[in-house]
């Protein structure tokens, strides 16, 4: 148990630590070719700061633990809002703007919708997941026509902005890129092998694992990009890549155990833990629509009330042990 714990810390440590590496790489390799503060945040840093999340699902399906699979998808969403909006809105208050609400948090919306449905049949199928990769599909088609059309704009357009964003240039950039992601595999592995571990000798079930502990680890390279990006000003970095972070959750994470076999999960994965993260991203989009009414930030106010649901949702949990 001890070697397994241990091996637990460090693999979140290698987690975090190579998360941050790829998306600095990623991010820098995008500001190459042109793409928009706000569209590298939906894209390239939510699908970094989701790496981890992707990886843990794979290995968990393949492992056969379906079940922390789809609670590290759900855990994963859950901890975004409620824990990683919470935080980053008492770092530093973030603004608000028309076309966040207007156009990323409907898709955002319509994919938690599709999601329901998948998990309503307490299975997820090969159908299911194809569902859902067409569902990821449209939406990155959708981005990029809206930044073809100029409606996503703010790009970066030199090396001195992007090197001040990521502090990567030259020969760094796809070290950084190709390194980050070795390391994010293996630590991916280990945190997944050691998890089961400590569930079966603690007779946890997986699910409530993936749901807590594991959403909990990968869900930190949200955290630290979403503050990072609030203190050095880039806002809409801030928000598009919770939004970004969680439609992959939803899209990518868990379709994958549908393309391995056919998985049954617990009722309680819809009744209680779909419907959380539902109540919880509710809570946010009000609070960022009255923010945006009365032209205020996203500010402590609201992170309170976000890290209160957070930590009702964990109370729940706690009581159903």
């Amino acid at each position: 148990m001890l070697f397994a714990t241990i091996a637990i810390i460090l693999g979140f440590i290698a987690l975090i630590w190579s998360a941050d590496r790829f998306i600095a790489g990623a991010s820098s390799l995008a500001f190459q070719w042109g793409m928009s503060k706000l569209l590298i945040g939906l894209t390239i840093v939510a699908f970094g700061t989701s790496a981890p999340e992707i990886l843990v699902s794979l290995f968990a399906s393949l492992d056969g633990s379906g079940d922390l699979a789809v609670g590290n998808a759900l855990g994963s969403n859950i901890t975004n809002v409620g824990l990683v909006l919470g935080v980053t809105a008492f770092v530093a208050a973030i603004p608000v703007t028309s076309q966040l609400i207007k156009a990323e948090l409907p898709i955002l919306i319509l994919v938690m919708a599709v999601s329901g449905f998948v998990l309503y049949d307490n299975e997820i199928s090969l159908g299911n997941s194809l569902l859902l990769l067409a569902g990821l599909c449209l939406f990155l088609g959708y981005l990029f026509r809206q930044q073809k059309k100029g409606n996503i704009d703010e790009s970066v357009e030199d090396d001195e902005e992007m090197a001040h964003f990521t502090g990567l240039t030259g020969k760094k950039v796809w070290l950084n890129f190709f390194g980050g992601l070795i390391i994010l595999l293996i630590s991916a592995q280990v945190l997944v092998t050691n998890a089961v571990v400590i569930a079966t000798h603690f007779g946890i079930s997986e699910l409530i694992i993936g749901l807590t502990v594991v959403a909990v680890g990968t869900s930190l390279p949200e955290l630290a990009a979403s503050i990072s990006s609030a203190r050095h000003g880039h806002h809409e970095i801030a928000f598009g890549n919770v939004i970004g972070s969680n439609i992959f959750n939803l899209l990518v994470v868990m379709a994958i155990p549908g393309f391995i076999s056919t998985e049954v999960i617990e009722p309680a994965v819809f009744t209680r833990d779909y419907l959380a993260m539902v109540l919880i991203s509710g809570l946010w989009i009000l609070l960022m629509g009255i923010a945006l009414l009365r032209k205020k930030p996203f500010g402590k106010g609201a992170g309170a009330l976000l890290l209160a649901s957070y930590g009702l949702y964990y109370f729940v949990l706690y009581q159903q042990l």
